[in-house]
């Protein structure tokens, strides 16, 4: 039995703590949040204890730390956790700055931990079975990767001025996700953006539409774009041109029934948000986790993974603001 402290009761604290408890083999010990009334609820909910985050990370009774705290508190958590042997499952991005996630690599390494980096796309039944597939070599060599990710509305502007951006805060999965599939690390990344759903997004010196194009060494091509509305739910899309075929991720529509009239032919709406659309990549992930530190394994991605994804997110940022093209 895994046994869990969890760090943030938020949104994404809670999705955890649902994977927690759905997994036979995990427990979930004792929560801790910056505030009492979210921590309180999860742990009336969960069955767990309200402690201090000191306290949890220093606990005898506790095996792993997930990390599910705003962005610019994972350094400080990641460097107390290391240090006092806790495997660490922490929520992406690892930092808003490579060279301090660098920092964290090395805590981290220097500790011998295990580390899991929260890309939970990774764990999609989908694109999991579509990489798979490619590495099986169904399609040949892999030749062009096209990624759209487009949220249904934008966050509250105070979380955008503190979220690195929309390349930190929400390419980066999509980055992680190119590198996940194209096999091959990217060297040049090309990037645009524009500020067109809402002038306070541009306002606060971040861009909610976006584009990015990544080149392989070999001169493969990842396509990716991004846009903070989507009025017909959340779209999350992926296709992958090879050689000798292609190989698609189509959307996760509500319901699957379809209707056809002299009109046409209508299909239900996307699933609105990333809390349906990503549910069971979410358990897959913690599942991931477990196994892992059952067999004394490493988890991948591992906190090299989300240093990677950070530097081309650092990338097409500076990109964007260049217009240049920039070499990883």
């Amino acid at each position: 039995m895994v046994r869990f402290g969890l760090l943030g009761c938020g949104r994404i604290g809670q999705v955890h703590a649902r994977a927690i408890q759905a997994s036979p083999d995990a427990k979930l010990v004792a929560v801790a949040d910056a505030f009492d009334a979210p921590a309180q609820a999860l742990a009336a909910g969960t069955d767990a204890e309200v402690r201090k985050a000191a306290d949890i990370i220093e606990g005898d009774d506790i095996d792993a730390v997930l990390i599910g705290t705003p962005t610019t508190t994972h350094y400080d958590l990641i460097h107390q956790a290391a240090r006092a042997k806790k495997a660490i499952f922490c929520e992406k991005p690892v930092d808003l700055s490579s060279e301090r996630v660098r920092d964290c690599v090395e805590v981290v390494n220097q500790n011998g931990v295990m580390f899991l980096t929260a890309f939970n796309r990774r764990f999609d039944p989908n694109f999991a079975n579509l990489q798979n597939r490619i590495a099986g070599g169904d399609i040949g060599d892999v030749e062009l990767v096209t990624i759209l990710s487009r949220d249904p509305s934008p966050p509250p502007i105070n979380y955008i001025r503190t979220s690195g951006g929309l390349f930190r805060d929400m390419m980066i999965h999509d980055l992680d996700m190119a590198r996940f599939i194209l096999g091959e690390e990217p060297v040049t990344v090309f990037a645009v953006g524009s500020s067109l759903v809402d002038p306070e997004i541009g306002k606060a010196g971040d861009v909610d539409t976006a584009a990015v194009t990544l080149t392989t060494g070999s001169g493969k091509i990842c396509q990716i774009s991004n846009s903070r509305r989507a009025a017909y739910g959340y779209d999350q899309r992926l296709e992958v041109h090879g050689s000798k075929g292609m190989l698609r991720a189509e959307n996760i529509l509500e319901n699957t029934v379809e209707m056809a009239t002299q009109t046409g032919f209508a299909r239900a709406p996307a699933q609105h948000f990333f809390l349906e659309r990503y549910e069971a990549a979410y358990l897959a992930e913690i599942t991931h986790f477990i196994d892992c530190l059952k067999n004394g394994t490493n988890p991948s991605p591992h906190i090299e993974d989300g240093l990677r994804a950070q530097i081309l997110a650092d990338a097409a940022a500076k990109s964007q603001e260049t217009g240049m093209p920039v070499s990883v």
